[in-house]
């Protein structure tokens, strides 16, 4: 008998979702953190939202995670983005009391009666016939179990890099997980390198505010959560100022002491979040880049330097700082610094997260190339979900694409890979505007009650908005305009006319009334993309076995062959979605599938 069913390594946002569903399933769980203070801490950002990741952050509540409980019970400021814009692209986020979410996070994984955490290293996997039965940690501890999530972050092999220093390091004072790496390789796995960054933290009284830019929220604070209609909490600003030539100048005439310019790191940096330096030198044609400063909590001086991440010398990051208006008598409180760790091919995993080369073993968050603590922590839940279906003898809970950002995430990852940290953006979601914020408790909550995750309350909750949304529609058609000779539902898919200008239905929720206003404008565009979707799932329905012999298929190119050996697709669907597949590679597949199903 196993000392524990399930076994989660890594206590940062993907370990946290992972340990509670597995837990909260009724399953024995052990979490094993390198450091207990440090569960849920925000190594980056103090931030949780923002274009598409905000959509992801709804979706982990809507499946019955916790990250946006979390979120709403530690935002000091909460917008939302693009709302100018179309709903498809819309998103909220909210800045963080960055220490607060860490102690509300350890407090709800201390409050669970069937997980416990643990104070170790995990160094290696306990393998017996292909299947993982548990782990070895650094103290010398085996610990058996049914099923493994690995979660380790940034901690894998980890090193920072603080221009000519280097140390062994998955963050700033907290040690690398060193061992695992090097295991990992030996069993199999495909490992790489990748490199992110983070900017240095300021004393706050040593910021002229009066030379900055001040950005408040928004007056009304908007819940991450389907769970509650509100939510109270004190309010901060962020401000914003730019480089300029000077900062340019400094950064150019050091950057041969810049690690990422040395040649001492090796792994790829996010695209979409370069460092200072990267911007600089990609970039010299610019005058000036945006810097956020923002708040990283209610009790605490430090400021966090948003767009300003640097691997340069300590005395170098001081001297640009000091060029930028109200930063010219800044005080460093953490310098700014560049991580390089191990990750893992996400090519070598299932669409439920499990591994293809070893059983019962899950792997998550940025251990599978991703950026961001949103995509960590869905990529979490949805591995726990499915350690858990193992452990019930269910078969695994796989979320589509055209339902769910959380779906295009994985879908991504395990078809086409990544070779640098892979981060959500809305152009990544061909459906996005069905899978707006708003939405995700009528796509994911009957998901979520599947899988165990969605209690009485929280279902009854979703059918009670859903009762609304059809009554209100209802009401709509039934009803007149007093200006126009048409209806209510008519009147309201003009431009300019919105559905808070009704009076007749101040009885209904903000929620509700924004739910029917999308559906009732984009009507035309949600009927034709539920056609397109309809189309995806009928090759999602083809399925294809784990042991299906390409070679058979007559006609097949072998680069094609070569690569559906690879992915291993377990749809025609996922198949059609493989990068560089031609198409009439796919439609020679299907023709093999179909003549195979008749047989």
């Amino acid at each position: 008998m196993s000392d524990f069913e399930a076994i989660v390594i890594g206590g940062g946002h993907a370990g946290i979702e992972a340990s509670l569903a597995l837990s909260r399933e009724g399953f024995k769980t052990l979490l094993i953190t390198q450091n207990i203070e440090a569960i849920g801490r925000m190594s980056c950002n103090p931030s949780i939202g923002g274009l598409a990741k905000g959509n992801l952050v709804r979706e982990i509540d809507a499946l019955g995670g916790e990250m946006a409980h979390l979120i709403d019970a530690s935002m000091i400021q909460y917008r939302i983005l693009n709302r100018s814009r179309g709903p498809a692209v819309q998103a909220p986020r909210a800045q963080a009391d960055k220490a607060l979410y860490s102690s509300i996070a350890r407090k709800t994984l201390e409050s669970e009666r069937n997980l416990r955490i643990f104070m170790d290293t995990v160094v290696d996997l306990l393998i017996e016939d292909g299947l993982v039965r548990g782990v070895v940690t650094e103290r010398g501890n085996r610990i058996s179990s049914d099923v493994v999530v690995l979660t380790t972050g940034t901690f894998m092999e980890g090193r920072i890099f603080i221009g000519e220093y280097d140390g062994e390091y998955g963050r700033l004072g907290e040690r690398a997980a060193i061992g695992l790496g090097t295991k990992l390789r030996e069993y199999g796995f495909n490992v790489g390198r990748m490199k992110t960054g983070t900017p240095c933290r300021v004393n706050r009284d040593s910021i002229d505010f009066d030379e900055l830019e001040e950005e408040s929220g928004d007056e009304t604070l908007q819940p991450f959560s389907f769970d509650y209609d509100s939510v109270y909490r004190p309010h901060l600003s962020c401000y914003i100022t730019y480089t300029n030539e000077d900062t340019h100048r400094i950064i150019r005439e050091n950057i041969k002491y810049s690690p990422l310019y040395g040649g001492k790191i090796v792994g790829r940096g996010p695209r979409y979040c370069p460092s200072i330096e990267d911007k600089v030198i990609r970039f010299p044609e610019r005058p000036r880049h945006q810097i956020f400063v923002e708040p990283e909590g209610l009790y605490t001086n430090e400021m966090y330097l948003n767009g300003l991440s640097s691997s340069l010398p300590e005395r170098v990051q001081i001297e640009f700082m000091r060029t930028i208006p109200g930063l010219r008598h800044v005080e460093v409180v953490r310098p700014a610094y560049a991580v390089e760790y191990d990750y893992l091919d996400p090519l070598d995993l299932y669409p439920t997260l499990e591994s293809k080369i070893l059983k019962n073993l899950f792997i998550a968050g940025q251990t599978n190339g991703t950026s961001g603590y949103e995509e960590a922590a869905s990529q979490g839940l949805v591995a726990g979900i499915n350690a858990a279906q193992r452990l019930k003898g269910a078969e695994g809970i796989v979320l589509g694409r055209t339902d769910s950002y959380i779906g295009v995430l994985i879908d991504d990852l395990t078809l086409k890979g990544t070779k640098e940290p892979y981060r959500m953006f809305t152009s990544r979601a061909e459906y996005r505007l069905k899978l707006r914020d708003g939405s995700a408790d009528q796509r994911l909550t009957p998901i979520g009650r599947r899988a165990g995750l969605v209690g009485d309350e929280k279902y009854e909750r979703l059918l009670d908005k859903l009762s609304k949304i059809d009554e209100m529609k209802d009401y709509l058609k039934r009803n007149r305009s007093k200006t126009q000779n048409k209806s209510l539902y008519d009147e309201l898919k003009e431009p300019d006319v919105s559905i808070f200008s009704f009076d007749s239905l101040q009885s209904y929720s903000n929620e509700v009334k924004r739910e029917v206003e999308l559906e009732v404008k984009y009507e035309g565009y949600l009927k034709r993309q539920e056609i397109d979707i309809e189309r995806v799932k009928r090759d999602e329905s083809v399925k294809i076995d784990s042991d299906f012999d390409y070679d058979k298929v007559d006609g097949l190119s072998s680069e094609s062959r070569e690569k559906l050996k690879m992915v291993r697709p377990m749809t025609l669907g996922e198949a059609s979605r493989i990068s560089g597949l031609r198409v009439s590679d796919i439609a020679l597949l299907q023709m093999a599938l179909r003549g195979k199903r008749h047989d």
